[in-house]
């Protein structure tokens, strides 16, 4: 099917730099799109075709109404809409304008990103578990500020482990504040980039943002807050029971971690790989999965993050082919030989008898003189 579409004023901005946009239309609805000077054709299957022209139509309207799109939004939002038939431009567009994010603009970047921000205004907790730069921290802060600006929640409250990657810092000089300040840079980082500074400043001062140490939790009830609980690999199981029952009423909570990085010591079992077992089927709260394809950090890490995956899957096949290769233990603590046949601890070795059966050197008979 082929269709033919006027170019309307301005709208050489939806084609993106190098017609980027373009070829992510292209690659995602299957279809071609031949530009031409007053107009464009648009040609695949009629179905495709057709979401291409209302995408056309969508963006067109946007304008009209005065939409501004910030910079890699719009590709952003295209990769979005390729991946999902029932998504349009003009939902995605008004999605995001009914959310208050201070003073930038939040676009889900990917589907499951969008899943993401959809099962925070859904559920009343919600765990986001992925790699690093899948947006897991930076959109909870997002929903969090949005929350607290539209007067949904009456404080936000942020808490991550005090656990070092790798290596110890020994004793931090200052206050408790102080201490637990670098802990909770990206925390910070996503505040200071949403809000102005005097802002998070006045914020921090009249605890309506509050920095709550993991450790000194218990026995707090939590009501009308937006609570963030980063980096939740960290925690023991003990430390997550204790996370998830301090949810009191009108609060959300978002657990965000990376099963990949667990940084505790002793080889402890992390509280959110726990958790996943233990919540998974509880109604009322969600579990958002994401991959190396929802990273929005430098087209590297996409790659990096791939191949630590494969590296981590060939370790895990090499050890289940040992495994597989050792000999069974079979009963009264007799062991497998690869042909079958059991031998004692202590014996020699078995030798084929007569009927196939399997004898040891010590019960073969003497030869006679």
């Amino acid at each position: 099917m082929k269709k033919s579409i006027e170019l309307s004023a301005n709208i050489e901005a939806l084609f993106g730099t190098r017609d980027e946009n373009l070829h992510v239309l292209e690659d995602g609805l299957n279809i071609n799109i031949d530009l031409r000077s007053d107009h464009i054709e648009l040609e695949g299957a009629p179905r495709d075709v057709a979401r291409a022209e209302q995408l056309f139509a969508d963006y067109d309207q946007l304008r009209r109404t005065g939409y501004q799109f910030q910079n890699g939004d719009l590709n952003s939002m295209l990769r979005v809409l390729v991946t999902d038939p029932n998504v349009t431009l003009r939902g995605l567009a008004e999605a995001g304008r009914q959310r208050s994010f201070g003073r930038r603009t939040v676009q889900p970047k990917s589907p499951n990103q969008r899943r993401y921000l959809e099962a925070i205004e859904q559920h009343d907790m919600v765990f986001g578990v992925g790699p690093a730069g899948t947006g897991k921290t930076y959109l909870a802060v997002a929903m969090a500020i949005s929350a607290l600006l539209n007067k949904q929640v009456n404080r936000i409250i942020l808490a991550r482990p005090a656990v070092e990657a790798g290596e110890r810092l020994g004793f931090l000089p200052g206050t408790l504040q102080e201490k637990i300040d670098p802990y909770l840079r990206p925390l910070y980082d996503a505040l200071f980039d949403m809000l102005d500074p005097e802002r998070v400043e006045r914020y921090l001062e009249k605890n309506v943002i509050e920095i709550a140490p993991i450790a000194f939790m218990r026995g707090r009830t939590l009501n009308d807050s937006f609570v963030i609980l980063d980096e939740a690999q960290n925690t023991t199981s003990e430390q997550m029971k204790m996370f998830v029952t301090r949810l009191g009423f009108n609060s959300k909570a978002v657990i965000t971690g990376d099963i990949t990085q667990i940084d505790l010591p002793n080889a402890r079992r992390s509280g959110l790989l726990e958790a996943i077992d233990i919540l998974k089927g509880v109604n009322g709260l969600t579990f958002v999965h994401f991959d190396e394809t929802d990273v929005v950090r430098h087209h590297l890490v996409q790659r990096i993050i791939r191949a630590y995956d494969e590296h981590r899957v060939r370790l895990a096949e090499q050890q289940m082919s040992l495994i597989e290769t050792k000999p069974a233990a079979g009963e009264n603590g007799q062991t497998k030989t690869a042909n079958g046949a059991n031998r004692n601890e202590g014996e020699g070795h078995p030798v084929a008898g007569s009927e196939g059966t399997s004898v040891s050197m010590e019960q073969q008979p003497q030869a006679r003189n």
